[in-house]
């Protein structure tokens, strides 16, 4: 029976950096990248509801939430996959082999996602916290989790003050300590794509 290839986590809120990161470790290891959000977002989309909306909806209708979460796992199961989330770390952490979580403050997170979108910070900042609030009450709901509690990371890197070469740096040699982490006995390697 083949074995599954490597499964890396990604958490972090939005702004952190979480998703540039998670894309370059994908692509530095040739594997799969998901979003958790990407599936939220497609949900939004296809329902005509802006991510607000969405999200008090879910606060009420926990078959979303299960929709999301049920997706992102079964990604995780086929392994060779960088998978990110504000809740993915959790609900892939049985499979996951490195869970690494991006901080940045929220004034950071704020300019960041405002200038990427070309939008008013006011506006960001109540959106963005609005978001992080409806989160953190249905994962406390649903799961028990509490989204503030880092101890399941392998990683926490603070994106606040770094450069993206300099969190890369840090990035790059972790992944690089995992890797020789995960090489067995036999040589063979988890973070090695098999086809």
């Amino acid at each position: 029976m083949e074995k599954r290839g490597a499964v890396i986590a990604i958490g972090g809120p939005p702004g952190s950096g979480k998703t540039t990161y998670a894309i370059r470790i994908a692509e530095r290891l040739g594997f799969e990248y998901k979003s958790a959000g990407m599936i939220f977002r497609e949900m939004s989309s296809e329902l005509g509801m802006s991510l607000i909306d969405l999200n008090r909806m879910a606060e009420e209708e926990k078959w979303i939430d299960y929709y999301v979460d049920r997706k992102s796992l079964e990604a995780a199961m086929k392994g060779n996959i960088v998978i990110e989330g504000h809740l993915v770390p959790w609900i892939v952490q049985s499979v996951a082999d490195l869970k690494i979580y991006f901080y940045a403050s929220i004034n950071t997170r704020v300019k960041r996602i405002a200038s990427r979108e070309g939008r008013d910070e006011k506006e960001v900042l109540f959106e963005t916290a609005q978001r992080e609030y409806s989160h953190a009450l249905r994962f406390r709901k649903l799961y028990g989790i509490d989204i503030t509690d880092l101890s399941i990371y392998d990683l926490v890197v603070n994106t606040d003050s770094l450069s993206i070469e300099e969190v890369n740096s840090i990035v790059d040699r972790v992944v690089e300590l995992y890797e020789r982490k995960m090489t067995n006995g036999a040589g063979e390697n988890k973070f090695t794509i098999r086809h």
